[in-house]
């Protein structure tokens, strides 16, 4: 498994925790991914935000900015992930 897929799948693991229309920090995935007990997740906060734009391109996973999806190419600043909601 590449760290990439190990990432997403990090992702994926905690919201599948969370209830539906939660969201996470990329933190959260960063913090849950990386093997240490110091902070070098923070070494990891582009690479999961890297794996959560590819989430999005494959339908899986929003990004969010003030509780809104955003285009992921396009957001700047903090950001959080849920779950892809169905279309209406």
């Amino acid at each position: 498994m590449t760290e990439g897929e190990r990432l997403e799948r990090a992702v994926l693991d905690l919201l599948a925790r969370r209830d539906a229309g939660s969201t996470i920090c990329p933190s959260d995935a960063a913090r849950a991914a990386y093997d240490g007990d110091d902070d070098g997740w923070r070494a990891l906060m582009e690479p999961v935000r890297a794996a959560a734009r590819r989430l999005v391109a494959a339908g899986q996973v929003e990004i969010t900015q003030g509780g809104r999806a955003v285009d992921p190419e396009t957001a700047r600043g903090p950001i959080r992930i849920r779950r892809s909601r169905p279309a209406d």
